[in-house]
């Protein structure tokens, strides 16, 4: 297994706020700390949402990244 892929993948494309929000939570809370996670979006206010949940919660954003209408985040979990 490559250690340097996310562990997990959420697909919100196509989903409103707040759910890539709320699928991004429930995902950090199984994985591990320093584990980290890639969210595809297409909703724009995630662009803001993300980068506040990181900041707040002190998660890495490693990458935010738009491609036309898709964004895509790859998060690392917060080690406490």
């Amino acid at each position: 297994m490559d250690d340097s892929a996310p562990q997990e993948t959420i697909d919100a494309v196509g989903l409103k706020c707040p759910e890539p929000l709320m699928l991004l939570h429930a995902a950090m809370r199984r994985l591990e700390p320093g584990q980290e996670v890639v969210l595809h979006a297409t909703d724009p206010s995630t662009e803001r949402d993300v980068a506040n949940f990181c900041e707040f919660l002190g998660h890495a954003l490693l990458l935010s990244h738009q491609d036309g209408e898709q964004f895509r985040y790859h998060i690392r979990k917060a080690v406490s």
